[in-house]
């Protein structure tokens, strides 16, 4: 963290009472958290602070506290009203106006060529009314805040530049930009120590749920160590963590099924032949091989084990073999003699 931009902003913020902050289009929940923490700890701070957004806040950001209190305009309620409108010469003959019903009504009287310019043409500023300082948040561009940042009106108003964004422009007199935070929220957060404001717990809150969207409820492997740091601190001071994530993480390869599956065991033991098949084969076996079956015990079959020490095993299996000679044809040597 650039504590010499630090020291920069305190003194901004020291010096002076009116102050603004802006977001440009396409706000996200970080950037609108990290915004109006910055304006809840101003009004702490009894700062005259005002805070608009260049787009209409949407239903993502109604959960952060102080959102209604979002204008569409800088200024406040200080300073003169101007009503502008585009001038070209022989358009208007006069202006003058009328109070009717207590409305006061701005008659522009057209020329001989008419006027050139539409109701939607018609702008309204406050005059006298800008603060003396604006922070602009999580913005990359001045374009981006729209019809909020008139260079004429802010002529000699602070900018204060607060981002993390890679497109950032750098603009302002006092930049508080860094790529290496998750969020804008962090960046303010630490702003915020800092300069010595003790959060409250709705300040503590929205940048807690700003942090959290930015980093994927932490689950972003970008996230810095700041962010895990100053989630802490947050939560010792009354924030909650929410469930479930509010902005999708990057997808992820989807598994196979088949490698979920356990594999079957390879069998050890080879399976039984059928009884039916053993009395088939049965039928055309000598009358001695029967014989020898009735007397020698049926030993199941098992696979023979790969061991050092089947010496003793191969010597019962060949004491169980029958001899030689056994199926060999047997021929009659008895005596002829009829006694």
């Amino acid at each position: 963290m650039d504590n010499a931009a630090l020291q920069q902003i305190r003194d901004i913020i020291g010096k002076n009472d009116k102050i603004a902050i802006a977001v440009g289009k396409n706000v996200t929940v970080d950037d609108m958290a990290a915004a109006l923490s910055l304006y809840l700890s101003l009004q702490q701070m009894r700062k005259q602070v005002t805070i608009a957004s260049a787009s209409q806040p949407t239903v993502e950001l109604s959960s952060l506290v102080g959102v209604n209190k979002v204008a569409s305009q800088l200024g406040g309620s200080g300073g003169d009203l101007i009503v502008s409108f585009p001038y070209k010469e022989g358009e208007i003959e006069k202006v003058s106006y009328t109070i009717d019903n207590g409305y006061l009504n701005i008659v522009v009287k057209a020329g001989e060529q008419g006027l050139g310019f539409q109701e939607t043409d018609v702008r309204y500023t406050r005059g006298g009314g800008m603060p003396s300082v604006l922070f602009v948040v999580g913005t990359p561009r001045l374009s981006d805040l729209g019809i909020l940042f008139d260079p004429e009106a802010l002529k000699n108003t602070t900018i204060v530049n607060i981002d993390n964004k890679a497109d950032n422009q750098g603009f302002g007199d006092a930049v508080l930009v860094s790529q290496g935070a998750s969020s804008v929220s962090e960046l303010v957060a630490n702003l915020l120590s800092f300069t010595g404001v003790d959060l409250d717990i709705d300040t503590a809150q929205n940048l807690l749920s700003g942090i959290s969207f930015a980093t994927g409820n932490f689950q972003d492997p970008k996230t810095s160590p700041a962010a895990f740091e100053m989630a802490g601190i947050l939560m010792k001071k009354g924030a909650m963590r929410m469930g479930g994530v509010a902005r999708p993480l990057r997808p992820t390869m989807p598994r196979n099924n088949f490698m979920q599956q356990p594999q079957p065991p390879m069998p050890t033991q080879m399976p039984q032949p059928q009884q039916q098949s053993e009395d088939r084969v049965s039928t055309f076996m000598p009358e001695a091989m029967k014989a020898a079956q009735t007397q020698m015990p049926r030993q199941p079959f098992r696979q023979p084990m790969q061991s050092s020490t089947s010496q003793p095993q191969q010597q019962v299996r060949d004491n169980r073999k029958p001899p030689s000679d056994w199926l060999t044809p047997k021929v009659y040597k008895g005596s002829d003699k009829v006694e």
